[in-house]
This record gives C-alpha cells, sequence and structure tokens, in this order.
C-alpha cells in the first residue's frame, strides 16, 4: 500500500471447513476490493467427539492452517492482523487449550467472538451491502454450531440473537452421516426447529417496508441449488431465495445420500453431509420470522469486522459484547 493510499484491514477467519486471511481495502464507490488472500481447508467436523471436545488432530490441522495462513501473508505491508475462530472452536468443551496450545505453536492468539457479536457483525455487513440506511433490516445466517439473527433500521442492529440451531449441530443430533431414515424423521425435526423458534423471546418478523437478508454460505448454496439467478440491480451475488422453492428441495435433499448430494448444483462436497439440516433450518427461520424470501449476501461477519476495521462503519453505538479467549 502506497503512502495516502487506500487504509487496509485484514483478518484470519478459523472455521470449520476452513482458515481464511483476507486483507481488503475501502475504495469509496467500490465498496470492498480484495488485496490478498489465502485459505487453507480444514475438516474441523471431524475431530470433535461426542463430548464436545476437539481432538490432538484437530488441534494440530488449526495449528498448521494458521501458521501457514500467516506465513503467507508475511513481508507484504499490511496492517494487523485480526485472527478469530467460530462455533467450531468456541463451543469445543477444550476451546481454552485449543487456543493456547494454537498460540504457543504460532504465536497467533486466536479470538472468540459470542454467537451475538457474530449476528452483530453480520448484520453491519448486511446493511452495508444493501446500501439503504433506515429501512427495516432482518439478519439470517446459519452457521455450522449457530443461527445468527439481528434487526434493526439504522447502521447497528436494535436486537440480536445466537440459536444452537446450526446446520453442523442438527446435522449430528438428527441425521447422522448426513440421511434421514424416514419422512416421520423429517416431519420430527421440523417440529423441533418449529418449537424451539417459537419459545425465542422476542423473535424479530420481516416488516412489510424491510428487507430479509441471508448471510450464510448455507443459505448461498441453497439458492444456488434452487437455480436462482442474480437480480437486477444488485450488487455483487443478489440472488434470493424464497420459501416454495425450499419446500419443492427439501424432498430431493432427504432422498439424496451425500456422496450424491455433492453433484447437485451448488452443494459443495465438504457441506454436502449437512445440506438438508440447513435447508430444514433455513425453512423453519423463514416461517417462524414471517418471510416469504431472503435476499443472499455475500458478505457476513468477516465483513462485518473488516468494515469496522477499516472505520467505514463506526462502532460507536455497537453492543458492549466482550470478545472471549
Amino acid at each position: 500500500m502506497g503512502r495516502g493510499g487506500p487504509k487496509q484491514a485484514a483478518v484470519l477467519d478459523v472455521g470449520c471447513h476452513s482458515a481464511l486471511l483476507t486483507v481488503v481495502r475501502w475504495r469509496p464507490g467500490a465498496g470492498l476490493e480484495p488485496v490478498f488472500s489465502h485459505k487453507v481447508r480444514l475438516r474441523l467436523q471431524e475431530t470433535v467427539d461426542r463430548r464436545g471436545r476437539m481432538r490432538e488432530a484437530g488441534i494440530v490441522s488449526v495449528q498448521r492452517a494458521v501458521a501457514e495462513a500467516m506465513a503467507a501473508v508475511r513481508g507484504r505491508r499490511r496492517p494487523t492482523v485480526f485472527p478469530f475462530a467460530t462455533s467450531v472452536i468456541r463451543d469445543a468443551s477444550n476451546r481454552d487449550q485449543v487456543i493456547a496450545q494454537v498460540a504457543r505453536a504460532t504465536g497467533t492468539r486466536l479470538r472468540v467472538l459470542p454467537g451475538e457479536e457474530e449476528a452483530r457483525l453480520a448484520y453491519v455487513a448486511a446493511r452495508q451491502w444493501t446500501g439503504s440506511e433506515r429501512r427495516p433490516l432482518l439478519m439470517l445466517d446459519i452457521g455450522g454450531g449457530t443461527v445468527e439473527i439481528a434487526s434493526g433500521r439504522g447502521a447497528q442492529p436494535r436486537s440480536v440473537l445466537s440459536l444452537p440451531l446450526g446446520a453442523r449441530r442438527m446435522t449430528r443430533d438428527w441425521f447422522p452421516g448426513g440421511t434421514v431414515a424416514s419422512t416421520r424423521r423429517l416431519e420430527e425435526v421440523r417440529e423441533y426447529l418449529g418449537h424451539a423458534l417459537s419459545a425465542v423471546p422476542g423473535l424479530p418478523v420481516a416488516a412489510p417496508d424491510g428487507s430479509v437478508v441471508a448471510c450464510s454460505k448455507t443459505f448461498e448454496q441453497l439458492a444456488l441449488l434452487a437455480g436462482t439467478r442474480p437480480r437486477r440491480g444488485k450488487p455483487q451475488t443478489g440472488r434470493q431465495l424464497t420459501l416454495s422453492q425450499l419446500r419443492r428441495w427439501i424432498p430431493v435433499l432427504a432422498g439424496t445420500d451425500p456422496a450424491r448430494g455433492a453433484r447437485l448444483p451448488g452443494i459443495s462436497r465438504h457441506r454436502a453431509g449437512q445440506a438438508l439440516a440447513g435447508a430444514l433450518v433455513a425453512e423453519a427461520l423463514l416461517k417462524a420470522c414471517e418471510a416469504e424470501s431472503v435476499d443472499i449476501c455475500p458478505w457476513s461477519t468477516r465483513e462485518g469486522l473488516l468494515l469496522e476495521h477499516l472505520g467505514v462503519v463506526s462502532t460507536a453505538s455497537r453492543h458492549d459484547l466482550p470478545l472471549v479467549g
């Protein structure tokens, strides 16, 4: 970056499927511009035991991924990297051990954001992406371990929620192996999700004059599966997913094992096993939040962090949610 050039920001996002280092800059009128990125594939879902403890193999794979990502950017003129881990590490029963061991081995200490802070940051990103300042916005994000929901009218949300209904968690608890045993099981999961969401105090619903935006790979892949095309006038992906499309595709996913599911349009190999659970959670969310459709936003928590570190979005009015780790 040259002197007087655009400011840069960097994050290292360690999730279930990858560790992604991203360096971006902000140009007014152009938005977030990529400067450098480096991705290391992970399969952490396979290294967590039934007690929720990450095995040594998983910890070592995180160490290697963090070391490789940081080495890839070493020597470049860059800002300080903000390293954080998502729910697969946050929810591990030996989380402190994982973070400490990775820090000793790499010199990089991963931060863990509370689910509510992930929701807030995803809302910040979605608000910037939509480009509408005061219009009501409902943000939905299906992660591996949790679901994040946020709503509001301004640059910062008025309400944030994090619920233990993520696609990976639901697959583990209800669909071992990524397959469904019977139609009855499918309805049991729908009933469970419906009850879980209806019991949430203050669950936001879509406003008649507002936007509903989905910020996650789960929603994005479901939209690709449904064959939705980018909408005219929308920045970046601009795809939309409807409740009726979800209901048409859920029986297809229920009748498809993960190996064949990975060959379906939009479904990646490493997420195929949790595609059915993700679709059921998406369906339940839209129904509970009284939304017939969602716009697919390519930005989420990572971009929210980048926007705040760049100073594009003020953090003055943000929720006082401490970082853990």
